[in-house]
Parts: structure tokens; sequence; C-alpha cells
């Protein structure tokens, strides 16, 4: 077999159907099934059961990927070493993050890096989820919380506070609640929308309130972030976010909760320099800033 098929049955193992991987890898699925069933003949061996939604590994399969996976770990390696040269590094690296870290804090600051390292492209892809990086969905990730699965390599970033807020106008409107239980009657509430919460730690609004109850839900940070500002009622935001904005006033000022920024890799890309260099960056700028993240 040729590594180039190889790569197909990865992109399989990693999306659980075949559309899915076919769409990574810029192929029609009728081309990618029929490139695993031609791989499975020369191989003598099944290595994918298709079902109607989505598609499993074999026994078969499975040990094959594993070493698959090892080959694709060896041959980033060998590309990073390949492209280093002194202390200036190049290639792509792909960062993960979430939005209100990635838009707020990172993306002002990744001009600092470009300079630094002018062989480096940087993605940037700050949105309110996970990212796999066992799938390759990122390099480097900056996660709230210690990732618990997975083959990663995870340092904390820092530890950050959130707490309540509003806007002026709406507190000349509806008043300043005394208390927590004020929020449940004559107040309109921000929050989440729980469904889309991808980790149990972001549940911030529950630790505030135990019977939290949104009049208006937001998947994202710098979206609540917006609408409180806009006057639409009180909602928990990220202090680095809301502090030393005019337009945000603290609630209740001395309840907040705290959470920790980690950032992590996969375990196969930990010695490859150019991520290691970004990893790095990240860790600075941040302890340039860190009296930004947890209020005073």
């Amino acid at each position: 077999m040729n590594w180039e098929d190889g790569k197909l049955l990865l992109a399989v193992s990693r999306q659980g159907q075949m559309l899915g991987a076919a769409k990574r890898l810029g192929l029609n699925q009728a081309t990618l099934s029929r490139r695993i069933a031609a791989l499975e003949a020369e191989l003598g061996t099944q290595l994918v059961i298709r079902h109607a939604h989505g598609c499993t590994l074999t026994a078969d399969g499975t040990a094959l990927v594993a070493r698959l996976e090892r080959v694709e770990s060896e041959m980033l390696l060998a590309r990073a070493d390949l492209q280093q040269t002194g202390t200036q590094v190049s290639g792509i690296v792909r960062i993960g993050a979430p939005d209100g870290f990635g838009v707020k804090f990172l993306a002002p600051r990744l001009a600092l890096l470009a300079e630094q390292q002018k062989g480096l492209t940087l993605q940037l892809v700050p949105v309110p989820r996970s990212f796999s990086l066992s799938e390759r969905e990122a390099d480097i990730a900056v996660m709230v919380g210690r990732p618990e699965t997975g083959r990663l390599v995870a340092r904390k970033l820092t530890d950050y506070t959130l707490g309540l807020y509003a806007a002026p106008d709406y507190l000349a409107r509806f008043g300043m609640p005394e208390t927590l239980d004020d929020l449940e009657t004559g107040h309109r509430l921000v929050g989440h929308v729980d469904d889309l919460i991808y980790a149990p730690g972001l549940n911030y609004s529950r630790e505030f309130l135990r019977h939290w109850q949104s009049a208006i839900e937001i998947s994202s940070a710098i979206g609540q972030t917006e609408a409180v500002r806009g006057g639409a009622g009180i909602g928990v935001l990220h202090d680095y976010l809301a502090l030393g904005d005019p337009g945000l006033v603290r609630v209740l000022p001395q309840t907040f909760i705290a959470r920790a920024y980690w950032v992590a890799m996969h375990e196969s890309l930990r010695n490859v320099e150019r991520v290691r260099v970004v990893a790095r960056f990240l860790a600075e700028i941040v302890r340039e800033n860190q009296g930004a993240f947890t209020r005073g």
C-alpha cells in the first residue's frame, strides 16, 4: 500500500463516515469508497464496515490505523526538522481557541509572532466549541479546563474569572440587584444555548443561580458580551473581556467564579519546532498580561 491510501483510511477513521471524510479530503464519496475497497482488495482483508449512517473499523482496520498514525507522526517530525533553519521556523500552525480568547485577546497579538517568525503561516480558528487534536482539526488548542482524554500534552495557561455584568441603561430601567435571588424576579438574563454547551465547565450561569432562566441565549462569549452591552439583560461575562468597558457595569461585584485555560497539542507534535514556537508565544503573551485575566 502507499501513503496516499493510508491517508484515506485515516480520514475515514477520524470522521466515522465516508461522506465527511470525502469532504475533508476534497474527493467525492464514490471515489473515496472505491479507493478504500481497492485498498481492502490489495491487503486481502476488510478494513471498514459500512452502515446506513456511517462506518466503523474492523479489528484489522483498527490495527492498521494505529500503525498509520505512527507513520503520520514520524512524517510530521521529519518535515519539521527539514523546515527548521536556525531559530526561524516555517510551515502552517493552526490554533483553535474559544472565541473570546481567540478574537479579543490572541488575534490582536498575532502580528508580534508574525514579525518574529516570518516563515510561519498562522491559522486562528476562534469558535465556541472544542477541537479534536487527534483528528488534526488544530495543531494547538486553547481549552477550558485540563483535557482528560486523548494522547495529548497539556500545560496550564492561566486562571481567569467571570462575573455578572449589565449595561448602565439596563440598570437604570430595571435597577441594580442586591442579591442573587433578585435575579429571578424582575430581571432579564443572558446566557448560553444550553444544548450547545460542549463542556461541563462552561455551564457558568448555573453556578451563580441554580435555576437560571435565560431570556436570551447566545452560544458565543463575544455575542453575550455585545448583547449585555446593548442592554439585553444581566449576563455572566469574562472579566478580561468586560472589565474597564464603560458600557458594562459589575453586578454583585463580590460574586464571581474562576476557570482556567490550558494549552494542548497532540503528543506527536510535542517536538515539532514550529508548534513549540507558537506554544511558547502563547505562554509569553499570557504571562505579560496576567493581570487582565483575574479581577482585582
